[in-house]
């Protein structure tokens, strides 16, 4: 399928050595669907040798050679996007879900012109509930939460970001969303300029969240569909990560002003 043929939603995948059975489950997820559909493999691993799972016709593979980060990969794409597609998926690469997700979702965020992105329940592999959609965090919040006894003595303060005092088996309009799965009207992505690249990694949801905000448009929270996430939590494991983290949350707040 060329650029210029007309497709319904496109996606991107941002990879870095992923593993390749994961990823695999992620591309069939996809690529699983009957609509029109092209999906952008954009690879920031040291070598292209994943360039193996392409081996198919929706789908383009981008070999950066370096890791230009989360935002910046999937940024790297917006200019293809314009007038090729209606819709986008941000979409991590240890995602699987069922055939009817898609569809089902670009039906509900087509009803309301506010709109902006939508996003499904999340699962863990066990089947219990991740928590993804999420009210604006404060700092301490952020703080306690990379913090094992202090997100135990805290714990009201946790679910109330998580949206534990609400019904969560309804769509409804939350802060935020995290950024495993996020689909958007493809014009809203493009007017928002995809994500903040001045993140590496981590809290380019939140800001994107901000960024949709910004120009008077929602976020939908959709649980009466579900996906299967494979959460990492590298920051809680790996202080490299920790610290990237924490500055990219320094520089969340400072961009904001400290405001929720």
């Amino acid at each position: 399928m060329s650029d210029k043929d007309e497709i319904t939603i496109t996606a991107t995948i941002v990879l870095y050595n992923d593993n390749v059975n994961e990823l695999l489950k992620a591309i069939d997820s996809f690529l699983n669907t009957s609509i029109s559909k092209k999906l952008y493999l954009v690879d920031n691993s040291p070598t292209d040798k994943l360039k193996t799972v392409a081996n198919h016709s929706d789908i383009e593979y981008i070999f950066n050679g370096k890791n230009i980060g989360f935002g910046g990969g999937h940024n790297s794409v917006i200019n293809k996007l314009k007038e090729i597609s209606k819709y986008h998926l941000i979409l991590n690469p240890d995602i699987t879900f069922k055939s009817t997700v898609l569809p089902t979702l670009i039906k509900a965020i087509e009803k309301e012109e506010e709109l902006a992105m939508i996003a499904p329940k999340v699962l863990f592999l066990n089947g219990e509930h991740q928590f993804t959609c999420r009210r604006y965090p404060s700092f301490f919040e952020l703080f306690v939460r990379r913090s094992g006894i202090f997100k135990r003595l805290f714990k009201s303060l946790i679910e109330n970001g998580e949206y534990k005092d609400s019904i969560l088996t309804k769509p409804f309009y939350p802060d935020f969303l995290q950024g495993c799965f996020m689909l958007f009207k493809t014009e809203d992505f493009i007017k928002i300029k995809g994500f903040d690249e001045r993140y590496f990694l981590y809290m380019e949801d939140v800001d994107i969240c901000k960024k949709i905000d910004a120009i008077g448009k929602k976020k939908m929270y959709y649980p009466k569909e579900e996906i299967v996430h494979i959460l990492k939590k590298g920051s809680s494991k790996n202080l490299n990560l920790f610290m990237i983290h924490f500055i990219s949350s320094i520089k969340y707040f400072f961009k904001w002003r400290f405001k929720k």
